[in-house]
């Protein structure tokens, strides 16, 4: 078993700062893209995640008539501490703040429990394109999450382990996405459509209204677009130790080969998902069911193959 260090109170409190940092990395990136994308200078696309987080914490909030507001609360409030415990099992360096024997089986819980976030942000506005939003979500939501379970499945085969930090020990000699492409990419897909963004944003889309921002504005908007790019970073900081070999690396230190990695996904996660237009809803369930689950379950196979073949 590889070796990892339960952080103390201090790195347990200051995780959720550095996840946000990691966050705002991200949304840095996407709005410059925006930005150049409209002809503006990119200084402007860096700065404005800053701009509009001061801008929607100043904003009142606004509430729709006969809205389930506990519920409503409960799904805007969920969606950032959901991605902050998706990230508590995955280990920086030497350090994690839960070191799971099951850490796979508890990053993907809580995936699921996105599912219901999402469609309890359709659900509480009471509002016709919230509530389609959300139930859009969740009729494609086993489409993401079949795929995904397997896509997870194949390191943990591979590695004899569900503990991430095992995982990570396991590609000393090549990573895991090398002879693993289909489990990575389709993780990094259900990345994207877990946190309704890019190709895949058919909870929030503008298709409908903003679907589940359509009513949301002030702080709880503001927490919702956090809570996006925070469950982005949370998958982008999870594909180093599943896929990407941990902390190795030549000359720097595991800690920072474990952020440089990460940044490098979530930038490429931001960069491509929005250059890439929404997929319809109805063609993206076929393509999942007919296409990316048969081919997950195929490079599980393999992975098991391999494993038994390593174990002989």
């Amino acid at each position: 078993m590889s070796e990892v260090t339960e952080a103390g109170p201090l790195w347990a409190a200051l995780a959720p700062v550095a996840l946000l940092a990691l966050a705002t990395v991200g949304a840095a990136v996407a709005h410059t893209q925006a930005a150049r994308a409209r002809g503006e200078a990119a200084l402007s696309g860096v700065g404005l995640p800053f701009v509009e987080s001061a801008r929607l914490l100043r904003q009142r909030r606004r509430v729709t008539v006969a809205a389930d507001r506990v519920l409503w609360q409960v799904a805007i409030g969920g969606l950032p501490v959901v991605a902050v415990l998706m990230a508590v099992v995955v280990p920086v360096g030497p350090v994690v703040l839960v070191d799971s024997p099951v850490g796979v089986v508890w990053f993907n819980a809580m995936d699921v429990m996105l599912w219901a976030l999402w469609w309890l942000a359709g659900w509480g506005p009471n509002s016709a394109h919230s509530l389609m939003a959300g139930h859009r979500f969740l009729g494609l939501a086993l489409a993401y999450e079949l795929p995904l379970m397997f896509a997870l499945t194949s390191p943990a085969i591979a590695a004899h382990s569900l503990r991430v930090a095992d995982l990570a020990a396991a590609q000393q000699g090549l990573w895991f996405a090398v002879w693993m492409p289909v489990a990575f990419l389709v993780f990094l897909g259900a990345a994207v459509a877990f946190a309704s963004w890019g190709p895949f944003a058919v909870a929030a889309h503008a298709d409908l209204a903003g679907g589940v921002l359509a009513e949301t504005s002030g702080v709880d908007r503001w927490l919702v677009l956090v809570g996006r790019h925070l469950v982005l970073a949370a998958a982008a900081l999870m594909a180093v130790p599943l896929f990407l070999g941990g902390g190795a690396g030549p000359l720097l230190g595991p800690v920072a080969w474990t952020v440089v990695k990460a940044v490098v996904v979530l930038a490429g996660l931001e960069l491509v998902a929005g250059r890439v237009p929404l997929v319809r809803p109805e063609r993206f369930a076929e393509v999942g069911w007919m296409v990316l689950l048969p081919a997950t379950v195929l490079q599980m196979l393999v992975a098991a193959v391999v494993a038994l073949g390593g174990a002989s």
